[in-house]
């Protein structure tokens, strides 16, 4: 999911005009440097081959030389070279060294030829509060990069100058979050030669190092990714296994937002159709949970709450477990939130299904659907159907964000007023931004709600702390107790909203752990014409205290179960509302 603040409406708004007007007079002042460079607009002429151990390490050492120099070195910053071809004029030097110190020397040779940067006399300087300090210690390690390169390279760190803007990276002057709108997508190469390829992990590799908020909170370490993708990028078949192997590196990201979007159809299981069902992860087991096409779902012979063991002969935790490493996620509620949506896909016809209906087992011979017959949109919101707002009883006010409308929220209040709960349902993606519209409504005082951590152009790799977001109170007030309801649905967006009505006094957040990943996505190019994103923003609470990976954790943590579903309860509801009312409490019958 994308994410977009309406208050940040104007800023994207503008920031578009800006490289509009860049574009054109970029036109009027003939091509750039970068652009007159066209020695490897056929090809990087590097052939796909086997690697050594010690051509993968020094390959791996050049990633990391060229991502440092490309956001350090003035000549690259100002966008005098063309970065990516200036890989592929060393890349055979390296290939063919020997051994470490051989290839080292190639960098070394390389490294000198780019030039050293004048001394500089307004230097830029690291900033004192910062949440993420830029990655360089490596830079110093003269044993293991040797004493000429190490040197060359601290030369380069401490004459950066302290330029807010690069031309391989820019930050949006209002959110933060960075713009890669300078990177050639290569996309007359459906099948990048082996060059390219490693263009495209050296890239991503890089950005996630000097660009990622979240590099901190990673469950993988990072400077193994290169090693281990290096010689499988080298020897690929074909586009879709370079556009799987793309998808599995991507996912070490561990961000929901992250993703190969372009290029989903790779991502496993393949196939044109599914079966016409809605698939949710219930107490640990794949479970029906409706219909996407009624008809047809009902033809399966499927029920809502029969529990999928086996699709096709293979039992759905195998099935899972093949299918985790393609998955981005910022935790494992996420990921199988994900899964389960693909998780009956296959080739359009009859296949065979093990299903377990309470203490009974069935197998069913079940026709998948092509995607035409299906409605993609049922499953992906956890709210009650109905209007925006609903009186529940006299004493329960309820409002779903999925189709929220903006300037109606002080409506939404005053209807409200007289409930002794408001339930404020975000098992879904808010149809508005409404952090302000309606959650002014829900604070008595000025409250500090949110803080963010930017990238700092001058000091690539460090994050610094910006000021707190605030609501503001205005009439008129909601008095009683407010009740959110989250769960694995509550992403980006959705997340930030629960984030800022929690704010409210007498404020209750009920459900589970939501997605994990918030702050504005940047898209990334790559080559092959394929499109990544990334959380461009780091978010936090006023406090400072981490959503990204954690999500929002509720107050009282309530999830659905298996019997719930086959009765068609909202479990969730329920026990929210009987929490704050202080006894039990129903969805009304016919509500």
């Amino acid at each position: 999911m994308t994410y977009g603040h309406g208050k940040y409406s104007r800023a994207v708004a503008l920031g578009y005009a800006l490289l509009l007007l860049g574009a054109v007079l970029s036109c009027r002042a003939g091509p750039s440097p970068v652009e007159r460079d066209t020695e490897f607009n056929g090809g990087s002429r590097i052939k796909d081959q086997v690697l050594s151990d010690v051509q993968v390490q020094n390959l791996a050492l050049l990633a990391r030389v060229w991502g440092f120099l490309k956001y350090h070195h003035p000549k690259v910053t100002a966008g005098q070279r063309n970065w990516d071809y200036e890989l592929f004029r060393v890349m055979p030097k390296v290939l063919a060294a020997a051994n470490r110190a051989v290839g080292i020397g190639a960098i070394t040779e390389w490294v000198e030829a780019v030039g050293a940067p004048k001394r500089c006399t307004a230097c830029a300087m690291v900033p004192t509060a910062i949440h993420v300090p830029p990655p360089v210690d490596w830079i110093r390690d003269a044993v293991g990069l040797g004493h000429a390169l190490s040197a060359r390279l601290v030369s380069v760190y401490e004459n950066r100058n302290g330029a807010r803007k690069q031309y391989y990276v820019s930050h949006d002057p209002e959110v933060g979050n960075p713009n890669f709108s300078n990177e050639n997508a290569y996309a007359d190469q459906p099948l990048p030669d082996a060059g390219f390829r490693l263009l495209a992990l050296y890239r991503w590799w890089n950005i996630i190092e000097y660009w990622f908020p979240y590099r901190d909170v990673l469950d993988a370490d990072w400077d193994d990714v290169l090693p281990e993708f290096i010689p499988r990028l080298m020897t690929v078949a074909d586009a879709n296994t370079y556009r799987l192997t793309m998808i599995e590196v991507i996912a070490r990201v561990d961000d929901t937002h992250a993703n190969l979007w372009t290029s989903l159809a790779v991502q496993p299981p393949v196939g044109t159709a599914r079966l016409p069902v809605v698939v949710r992860f219930i107490e640990g087991e794949a479970v029906v949970t409706g219909f996407s096409n009624p008809a047809l779902g009902q033809a399966t012979g499927l029920e809502v709450g029969d529990v999928i063991e086996a699709i096709g002969g293979a039992r759905v935790d195998s099935l899972v477990s093949a299918l985790r490493p393609y998955y981005a996620a910022s935790n494992e509620p996420t990921r199988l939130r994900d899964i389960a949506v693909k998780l009956t896909k296959g080739p359009a016809g009859p296949v065979t299904v093990s299903v377990r209906r309470g203490t009974h087992r069935f197998q069913w011979v079940s026709a998948r659907a092509p995607r035409d017959q299906l409605d993609a949109e049922i499953g992906r919101a956890h709210d009650r159907p109905g209007d925006p707002f609903q009186m529940l009883t006299d004493e329960v006010a309820y409002l779903k964000l999925s189709s929220v409308v903006g300037a109606d929220a002080a409506d939404y209040v005053r209807r409200a007023s007289r409930a002794k709960v408001f339930v404020i349902d975000i098992r879904n993606y808010p149809s508005e931004f409404v952090v302000f519209r309606l959650g002014e409504h829900l604070v008595r005082e000025r409250t500090d709600i949110a803080r963010s951590t930017r990238g700092d152009a001058a000091n690539p790799g460090a994050f610094v702390w910006t000021k707190p977001i605030v609501l503001k109170p205005k009439e008129p007030h909601y008095a009683g107790h407010v009740v959110i309801l989250i769960d694995e649905i509550t992403q980006s967006s959705a997340e930030y909203t629960a984030m800022a009505f929690r704010a409210a006094p007498h404020a209750t957040v009920v459900g589970s752990t939501t997605a994990g990943a918030d702050g504005n996505v940047s898209p990334i190019h790559l080559p092959g014409g394929i499109r990544g994103l990334i959380s461009g923003v780091g978010v936090f609470y006023a406090d400072r205290s981490p959503t990204q990976r954690i999500g929002i954790i509720p107050d009282q943590v309530v999830l659905p179960t298996i019997a719930g579903i086959r009765a068609g309860r909202d479990e969730v509801l329920e026990a929210a509302v009987s929490g704050a009312l202080g006894q039990a409490w129903r969805v009304p019958v016919g509500r």
